[in-house]
């Protein structure tokens, strides 16, 4: 076990030599964060002012980390990856849009994805993000205990009305449903609305997974407290664990305004959270599934570890690990190749509307420690294998 994710062969098993040259070239320029952030403005600018770049980055960035621009677009992708027992999540990931018509949208163009993913079995799991069925400023005030004005009051029933069509279709179609986590700030009204869900729809089979970052260091706190809630009530917890995206957005707020950071204090005390966390559930499976949502080899070696020594059988479906698409290949096909559960988060959308999500995805990689010179010494073993 101890080296299975050293296989490159496998890893790059669906990479061209061209593909091949491409990700190294991309994870190169990722790892000089001078170019990421001059690339970001120069991208930003291209786009605002209509210049004719997409084209550049649908052939580079885009079809990188992204399956496609729309379901249809992606099912070549789905297809090539399930072959190799890689599961696919689509995610549609256009973000920070904030009138009536577009929540309702997100929410028609998830109910679509939970029917498409009813239809295909590389696609077992669906994904929307809160923020993608109702403005940012709803949750936040809700979490406050703020009152809601009466216009305010129907707005959030329309929020939950679009949570409750969504999970009700995933529990009728057997399709299970995560619910990204956002800024913590807003994520008190989240959480309660996926606990209710969780109340209404895993009454018999987990079909809502609610999402914890654990560099929150009172997340696994939460999660026992929901964990108890749910035995006392007779339903079950869906836990997506990750480690989270908003780190430098966080500990810049509670500066501002003076508050205590929700941050775990160090790197090292964020993978001990995560790590207690996931065994905690492991330890608890009967009641609680779970989605290891990481990038982290020592996470998914400990995941696997555990599996072991509890008798968890690798093709449990309540125990499945996800990466991100475009990355971490060598961690997602070769444990795909061990037998475990596996399924990439795939991005798509219209190039443009995606840019956001991708400009995240290249600001993260710069700011993770070691993730991008991973990835190009991978890449480098793999390109040296097939005497490129």
């Amino acid at each position: 076990m101890s080296k299975i994710f050293e296989n490159t062969e496998v890893a790059f098993s669906l990479k061209s030599d061209s593909e091949l040259d491409r990700a190294y070239f991309l994870f190169k320029m990722i790892s000089h964060e001078p170019l990421v952030r001059i690339g970001t403005a120069v991208t930003n600018f291209a786009l605002k002012a209509h210049l004719p770049v997409e084209g550049l980055i649908r052939a580079t960035v885009f079809d990188h980390f992204c399956g496609g621009v729309s379901e249809e677009d992606c099912l070549p992708v789905i297809d090539r990856m399930y072959v190799k027992g890689v599961s696919s999540v689509l995610d549609y990931s256009v973000e920070g849009q904030e009138a009536e018509s577009y929540f309702d949208a997100a929410m028609e163009k998830t109910l679509k994805i939970i029917n498409f993913a009813d239809e295909k079995k590389s696609m077992p799991i669906a994904v929307f993000k809160p923020t993608g069925f109702g403005r940012f400023h709803l949750y936040q005030k809700k979490g406050e205990k703020k009152p809601f004005t009466p216009k305010e009051q129907e707005e959030w029933d329309r929020v939950v009305a679009r949570f409750d069509k969504v999970c009700k279709l995933a529990k009728e179609k057997d399709v299970e449903i995560l619910i990204d986590s956002e800024q913590s700030w807003m994520q008190d009204a989240a959480d309660d609305l996926c606990e209710a869900m969780m109340r209404k729809y895993n009454t018999e089979v987990p079909v809502v997974y609610n999402t914890f970052q654990l560099y929150r260091w009172d997340r696994l706190e939460y999660l026992k407290a929901l964990h108890k809630r749910a035995q006392k009530e007779g339903f079950t917890v869906g836990a997506k664990i990750v480690r989270g995206a908003y780190m430098e957005i966080e500990r810049e707020r509670a500066d501002d305004k003076g508050y205590e950071s929700p941050i775990c204090a160090t790197k090292e005390a964020t993978d001990l959270n995560f790590d207690e966390t996931l065994d905690y559930i492991l330890r608890n499976l009967n009641t609680i599934s779970l989605f290891i949502g990481t990038h982290n080899e020592q996470s998914s070696y400990l995941a696997m570890q555990l599996m072991s020594e509890l008798g968890i059988d690798k093709s449990d479906n309540r125990v499945w690990f996800g990466q991100l698409y475009g990355m971490s290949d060598h961690i997602s096909f070769n444990l795909a190749e061990h037998g475990y559960n596996v399924a990439k988060y795939v991005p798509f959308g219209p190039v443009k509307d995606v840019m956001p999500y991708l400009i995240r995805r290249a600001e993260e990689n710069t700011s993770v420690a070691g993730q991008t010179t991973r990835e190009l010494s991978l890449l480098k073993t793999e390109r040296k294998r097939r005497k490129l």
